[in-house]
């Protein structure tokens, strides 16, 4: 990080932080009001930011794996997006507390009542849901620190090594990235519903995670372009690859959400439909086609052009749109299955994430400022013409 650039982000780091304390003091009261709303409203918040997070790791992994130009410039914001996770892991723990408001599977008296519950039983529960999270996390965390250590190591040291062993730990992380995000999308989300079920849910999640990170990304690297070392290796064949690799993920989230709708929509079973149903009766189709709109559509026919994805300020628009749409998405999909009443929007469901924004966005920008804003000695990185010429 350049030292001339360290107080703004102290006064950026600072007002996020006072911003997410305030916002969450807010809920805590919206707590005491109405408990179930507050669990509710902090779960969409959370999902958002972790999923942030949990994308952050995995274009980390595909980074080293392929090597790509593009990759070199926003590796060190992906580092630190991952090394929020920790954080993550501490607030899922207000969630444990709200069990009993968010699942019915977690009430005995819902079990005791119904068959399947029962027959779910011997995996949906409490102390069992816990130690699958306590599993996620560690492994989440495990190798996120293992990849920012050694990216650190080789900062300090240059040892040509170092790049082989962080491409032979993203390989098989990759793997285990994709399975512990499925399951925990099935245990965080898809539970709150325990008589519907999707064989490619977690697939949903995890690309929306990765579009999410991706999206966070480039926002943050056309902000941060105008500032060195930025400023003299970013050029618009960076951001053109950005946009197509962002073009890639808007597609592969169309491609598996709307898979998943005409398998359901087609099969029309009863066990399986009321989940589409209950997401397209009053408001709730109004949000549908706007996540069809702005969440696929209008980025997928922007991002075809080349000018919007060489011009830094129309890639910051929609890049910044799909954000905003990412959480709208995570609302539509968690919101019809804990309310009864139809579609509305609480103020809680606005106080949360900016709270859980607030408090991420400084752990992120401390551990952005620990570190240089470009690798030092990635022998990939240095050999680029961008480096070499620019």
């Amino acid at each position: 990080m350049n030292q001339a650039d360290a107080p703004q982000f102290d006064r950026l780091q600072r007002r996020s932080l006072m911003l997410g304390v305030a916002a969450l003091v807010a809920c805590a009261a919206g707590a005491v009001i109405s408990r179930p709303q507050f669990f509710q409203a902090y779960l969409i918040a959370y999902l958002f930011w972790t999923g942030i997070a949990l994308g952050c790791l995995g274009i980390l992994m595909l980074h080293h794996l392929v090597g790509g130009n593009w990759g070199f410039v926003i590796q060190r914001l992906l580092e630190s997006g991952t090394r929020t996770l920790p954080l993550m892991a501490l607030l899922f723990l207000p969630l444990l507390f709200g069990l009993r408001d968010l699942y019915l599977w977690s009430r005995p008296e819902a079990v005791a009542a119904d068959e399947l519950l029962q027959h779910k039983g011997a995996y949906l529960n409490g102390p069992f849901f816990a130690v699958r999270t306590l599993a996620y996390f560690a492994v989440w965390i495990g190798i996120g620190s293992l990849l920012a250590k050694w990216s650190a190591e080789q900062d300090r040291t240059a040892a040509p090594g170092l790049t082989r062993r962080l491409q032979l730990l993203s390989g098989p992380g990759l793997g285990l990235f994709g399975l512990t995000a499925s399951f925990a999308a099935i245990d965080w989300v898809m539970s709150l519903e325990p008589h519907w079920y999707s064989s490619i849910y977690g697939v949903v999640f995890l690309v929306g995670h990765l579009l999410a990170a991706l999206s966070f990304a480039i926002v943050a690297v056309i902000l941060l372009a105008g500032r060195q070392p930025l400023s003299g290796v970013i050029s618009s064949k960076h951001l053109h690859d950005l946009g197509n690799l962002l073009l890639a993920f808007v597609m592969f989230w169309a491609y598996i959400a709307f898979s998943q709708f005409l398998i359901i929509w087609s099969g029309n079973l009863a066990e399986e439909i009321p989940w589409y149903l209950r997401r397209m009766a009053g408001g709730w189709g109004w949000i549908a086609a706007l996540l069809i709109l702005c969440h696929f559509a209008i980025p997928f026919l922007l991002l075809l052009s080349r000018v919007t994805k060489q011009r830094a300020h129309i890639l910051f628009v929609v890049a910044g749109g799909i954000l905003c749409m990412r959480l709208v998405d995570l609302f539509w999909i968690v919101a019809p299955a804990v309310r009864s009443t139809g579609f509305y929007v609480h103020w809680l469901d606005v106080m949360a994430p900016v709270g859980l924004g607030g408090i991420w966005l400084a752990a992120f920008l401390w551990h952005l400022k620990q570190r240089p804003l470009l690798p030092l000695h990635d022998p990939r990185f240095a050999a680029t013409p961008e480096v070499r010429h620019g």
